[in-house]
């Protein structure tokens, strides 16, 4: 892989991510809309609220530790990205493999704790707590689920998990092979994208937006756009683990959306869980449907 290949993978497939995060936000935003019968927001407000935020003055800073958080955040996902295999650009992900992507996705929850700990917010505080738990109950089946992908396949490299799902035709699928895992990953998916009815630690009707609520300005556009790579991220994972990925652009594009499309719409049928609830939730039946499907590969 030459210096020219490596730059335009390292601008090009953080930008992609960027820009269909906010489609799948946009996605996700009119979903909720016609299911509570308003009108959803127009085709270009996520990109809106980004530049609205950024365009703001910043007056309140909490120092380094609050600026170097709100890096962090940004910066794993960012990182993540240039991991993640997609149709046409997998020189970089070839570096790297399910193990050091597990570690990236960790990274952003702990830099928006970091930022909001620095704010001396009681809300920030709780939903702070909240946020940590959360990754504390979704990441045990997460865990599992790569696991079991890496154990069923062989490898913990993303590429030749893909290479093999390809070159074996759909009966290679994850989700047809690992059925059972490919439902646990679903369950901790909802979960890393922290939208209902997982979305704990924001609950804006009970502690005033939680992380965010001495987020203005840039570190509000900040966490908007680490929004959009979250939900980029956490589909294109799945993805790759269960439906053979893309062959192509159009290919890969429909099953990212679709795979954030269909929990989302039956998710959001649903009230938002206490922390406890999500807690309990996700270590039973994920968990035990992710244990019993390493329990059957391994026999």
């Amino acid at each position: 892989m030459n210096v020219i290949s490596l730059l335009n993978e390292l601008i090009l497939m953080p930008l992609l991510g960027f820009i269909i995060g906010l489609a799948l936000l946009l996605m996700m935003r009119r979903i909720a809309a016609k299911l509570q019968r308003r009108v959803g927001p127009p085709l270009l407000q996520p990109l809106y609220d980004v530049i609205k935020t950024f365009g703001k003055e910043t007056q309140i800073s909490h120092g380094v530790i609050h600026d170097w958080g709100i890096i962090l955040a940004v910066g794993g996902y960012i990182a993540a990205e240039t991991l993640l295999p997609v149709p046409g650009m997998t020189g970089i992900a070839e570096k790297g493999g399910l193990l050091v992507l597990l570690y990236m996705t960790m990274i952003p929850s702990l830099g928006m704790a970091l930022a909001a700990s620095s704010c001396a917010n009681p809300n920030a505080s709780i939903g702070v707590a909240r946020a940590l738990t959360a990754m504390l109950a979704y990441e045990v089946p997460y865990v599992i689920v790569i696991f079991g992908a890496a154990y069923h396949y062989g490898t913990m490299s993303f590429l030749e998990i893909l290479r093999i799902q390809q070159e074996q035709g759909m009966a290679a699928w994850g989700i047809a092979q690992m059925p059972l895992l490919a439902i646990a990953g679903l369950f901790a998916m909802q979960g890393m994208m922290g939208k209902q009815p997982f979305e704990i630690y924001v609950a804006p009707a009970e502690i005033a937006t939680g992380p965010m609520v001495e987020m203005g300005g840039k570190y509000m556009g900040s966490l908007l756009i680490m929004q959009s790579f979250q939900y980029y991220t956490t589909a294109v994972i799945y993805v790759t683990l269960f439906l053979g990925g893309g062959s192509n652009w159009l290919d890969f594009l429909v099953k990212v959306f679709a795979v954030v499309a269909i929990p989302t719409t039956i998710a959001f049928l649903f009230p938002r869980y206490r922390t406890e609830d999500m807690v309990r939730l996700m270590w039973k039946w994920p968990v035990i449907i992710g244990l019993l499907g390493l329990a059957f590969m391994m026999n």
